[in-house]
């Protein structure tokens, strides 16, 4: 029976994706777990899978096209079947990649290599010599990845699994997939992994420029405007961006705060790292002290759908990243229980996977609050807008000195930030907020008062 492949919903509030390309065309063979399309959402790039093996048929969509969650996009058919008509009920794949049977089952041992059950069924039944495969598990264990890696390379076929980013990134860097052990799933190719190979290919020798006379350019091309077509990533956050704008009551409230005891703090914590672990940021610091005061007001960690509000037990901070393209914001699981040097290790891992497009769709998921720093860029003060279906977000400004009265009042330079709440007055009252947002300016100028 004919397969339908479905548009997945990878995120809580998704409601469409764009087919960015298809990996595959009408009457193409694909095995299960071959990509078949690359869409985006507003948050990520993906690839979809076949959840079976089979014909590709019945292709819906062009390269482009906006298509609903569970729209049916393609089929999957047995040799001989016909593509389903349109009305025709067919059942859909509820998942882009469902994810692997865990291999549980101890391993089988073949001679001095240790196996696993599910390598050595898929071995016997594509006739792979194991004592050709190098095991990547445990002890040098053979692994399915380690086998169908090895029926990759023994076809030639050319299908190598990876990830959109790594797509991307070899494309840009000239690389060959197939040279490239991925870490993935399956095997698969990821962004991480072609950077790593990037940085140990050896770097070819520059030419010598030679001296040329150029003529000035205008500051402006003259002739017809560019047209850049609002649309993928950039087209759905316009759209739940103004609608957010629109439906949520935004009220906002702006504090100056001291961070000359959030700078010692932090800069205290580097000096402690253990070695190679990534330093922590302004912006980690940030992070740890919002989840604390998201906790003693969690009416502030919510969202408000269909007239309800829905508190959240889990504290999840998303840090927005700006990208070329867009704005996307993984999220820190769980903020709350981890301590400063564990979310500094994450707040580095998610934005550098972020701007390499190596992010997951776990990754971007179940955020209940935002925090958005453009400090780095020089801005002292901006407002921001919630991300539905939250209910408030943190906008924060770059540290500069200022002159500002002390205990005497005399004059003293001091570091400060300025921050910017924006909440959905539907749900939080101007006195709750302004709570909140004191509560963490007071952790963040006594940030040992976090770890009490």
């Amino acid at each position: 029976m004919a397969k339908a492949v479905i548009m997945p919903k990878f995120g809580f509030t998704q409601e469409e994706g764009t087919i960015v390309r298809w990996l595959v065309k009408e009457g193409d063979t694909v095995e299960q777990g071959d990509p078949l399309a690359e869409v985006t959402t507003d948050k990520i790039n993906m690839e979809v899978e076949a959840p079976v093996g089979g014909i590709v048929g019945g292709i819906r969509y062009p390269e482009g096209a906006v298509v609903p969650v569970t729209k049916v996009i393609c089929y999957l058919l047995a040799p001989g079947e016909a593509v389903p008509a349109e009305d025709e009920p067919v059942p859909a794949e509820a998942s882009a990649a469902p994810p692997a049977p865990a291999e549980t089952a101890p391993p089988v041992t073949a001679g001095p290599v240790s196996v696993t059950p599910v390598a050595r069924r898929i071995a016997e039944v594509e006739g792979v010599d194991l004592s050709a495969v190098t095991g990547s598990g445990p002890g040098g264990k053979i692994t399915r990845q380690d086998v169908e890696r090895q029926l990759t390379a023994a076809k030639g076929d050319g299908k190598v699994r990876a990830t959109p980013a790594a797509r991307r990134l070899a494309q840009e860097a000239g690389l060959d997939l197939s040279t490239i052990q991925g870490s993935g799933p399956r095997g698969r190719v990821q962004g991480s992994d072609v950077q790593a190979a990037l940085a140990t290919r050896p770097v070819a020798p520059q030419p010598v420029p030679v001296a040329a006379f150029t003529m000035p350019q205008p500051a402006f091309a003259v002739g017809e405007p560019v047209i850049v077509p609002l649309e993928g990533m950039r087209r759905t956050i316009a759209q739940r961006l103004q609608a957010s704008y629109q439906q949520a009551v935004h009220i906002t409230f702006t504090l100056d705060v001291d961070m000359t005891k959030a700078i010692t703090f932090r800069e205290l914590a580097n000096q402690r790292l253990p070695e190679g672990h990534p330093g922590v940021s302004l912006t980690a610091l940030i992070v740890k002290a919002v989840a604390w005061a998201l906790r003693r007001y969690p009416l502030l960690n919510s969202y408000l759908q269909n007239d309800q509000i829905i508190m959240i037990p889990a504290v999840n901070v998303g840090v927005a990243v700006a990208l070329p393209d867009g704005l996307i914001v993984p999220v820190v699981k769980n903020a709350d229980q981890k301590g400063l040097l564990q979310i500094g290790a994450e707040v580095a891992d998610l934005s550098q996977r972020a701007r390499a497009g190596a992010l997951r769709p776990e990754d971007v998921a179940d955020g209940t609050f935002t925090v958005s720093n453009l400090g780095m860029f020089g801005i002292d003060h901006f407002t921001a807008i919630i991300n539905p279906p939250q209910v408030g977000i943190l906008a924060v400004g770059r540290t500069a000195k200022r002159f500002v009265p002390d205990e005497n009042d005399q004059p003293v330079a001091r570091p400060i930030m300025t921050m910017t709440l924006s909440v959905d007055h539907r749900v939080i009252d101007g006195a709750q907020a302004a709570q909140f947002a004191t509560t963490l300016r007071e952790a963040l100028e006594e940030p040992a008062s976090i770890l009490l």
